[in-house]
């Protein structure tokens, strides 16, 4: 019996990995599936709740690192992590996306002597200042194996050397978790709580550093969100970072009294879901909600200098905006003339991407 782990640790890797446990599910004859939740991010919304709405088991593991700064949070997470790889001596070890959990496990996995491979892997941004960049090179840097969501991801680690042979382009399992959950989220109250029509409202996500930890960029957005609140209701879901950022700065309550922007807690996937696809048009900082935007159609205006994910924006709904009051108001209006940049679905983004890794670990990576 093989044993495989899937490491999950913030609120993105629930998404991928849940339809990773169920594609091990065609396989539990020859190989079982452990879940490793590294604690690296933990409140019921953005934990607890998603693994109720992806119908994914409790984790086998929980290791409950917490908070930190990258030094700390990663430290940790390696030495929990270890004591589970003595215990269980995997077969290999599946890190995915380019939180800390990722760098922490598969550097842990990797030097432990245990097959590695990174789940969204090649993804580049070419911004250094973002600490996921550093975390996506390093865990490529040591990885095995290499499992691929767009062209993009593998143009960039052929030319940046890496063996052609352990390469696999199986899709995108942010996807697949959203086909899953696509019929669920029909029946999410969230639009009625709210007192929301369809397309009535801007769906708006913001907590990257570049935009929140500092106060003037950040009072720059709320200027803009102030005056797109004129037009159409935000619906803002906040990040722990970005309300924590928003008290410090004494920004809170200048946003609080916008009644024009309804503000909430981190959501759970499906209300979010609901909220996603019922929108005019999404605003974000994420990485993952350009891909579903896109893979839903629903036209994204990402806020930000530059994107790991060119997929979206090269044939998906999604526009790159330098965050100023102008690019982003001028984008907006485009948007609220109803000119609206129309997208197609990337190569295999069609459900099935874990089903096609699981093939490929059970039938080529592990029979060795």
């Amino acid at each position: 019996m093989k044993k495989i782990i899937s490491v999950v640790g913030a609120r993105p890797n629930f998404m991928k990995v849940a339809p990773i446990h169920r594609a091990f599910k065609k396989y539990e004859d020859v190989a079982k599936h452990i879940i490793v939740h590294t604690g690296q991010h933990y409140d019921a919304k953005m934990s607890d709740a998603f693994f109720q709405d992806l119908e994914m088991p409790s984790p086998d593991y929980f290791l409950g690192v917490g908070s930190g700064s990258h030094a700390v949070q990663t430290a940790k997470i390696m030495v929990e992590f270890e004591k589970v790889l003595i215990e269980e001596n995997p077969d290999m070890v599946l890190v995915v996306g380019d939180v800390n959990s990722t760098i922490a496990c598969s550097l842990t996995a990797v030097k432990m002597g245990i097959k590695t491979a990174h789940v969204e892997a090649g993804l580049r941004s070419y911004d250094r200042a973002m600490p996921e960049e550093i975390n996506r090179l390093a865990t490529d840097a040591i990885s095995d194996y290499y499992f691929i969501t767009e062209k993009s991801g593998k143009e960039n680690l052929l030319r940046e050397g890496y063996d052609n042979e352990k390469i696999f382009l199986t899709g995108n399992n942010m996807i697949d978790s959203q086909v899953f959950a696509l019929e669920k989220s029909k029946g999410s109250m969230v639009l009625k709580n709210l007192g929301l029509e369809e397309k009535s409202y801007v769906l708006l996500t913001v907590h990257r550093p570049s935009n929140v930890d500092n106060k003037e960029q950040l009072e720059i957005l709320l200027d803009t969100f102030d005056l797109i609140s004129k037009t159409k209701k935000l619906i803002f879901p906040m990040h722990p970072r970005t309300i924590k950022n928003l008290k410090e700065f004494g920004l809170y309550s200048r946003i609080e009294d916008n009644s024009e922007i309804i503000l909430m807690e981190a959501l759970g996937y499906i209300d979010f879901l609901a909220l996603m696809k019922n929108s005019f048009f999404v605003m974000t900082d994420s990485g993952g909600i350009q891909e579903e935007t896109t893979a839903l159609g629903v036209p994204c205006l990402t806020l930000r200098d530059s994107t790991e994910r060119p997929i979206t924006t090269e044939i998906g709904t999604n526009i790159l905006v330098v965050p100023s009051k102008e690019n982003i108001l001028k984008n907006v209006n485009n948007y609220l003339d109803s000119n609206f940049k129309k997208g197609e679905l990337p190569e295999l983004w069609d459900g099935r991407a874990a089903e096609r890794m699981a093939e490929i670990i059970i039938n080529k990576i592990l029979v060795n």
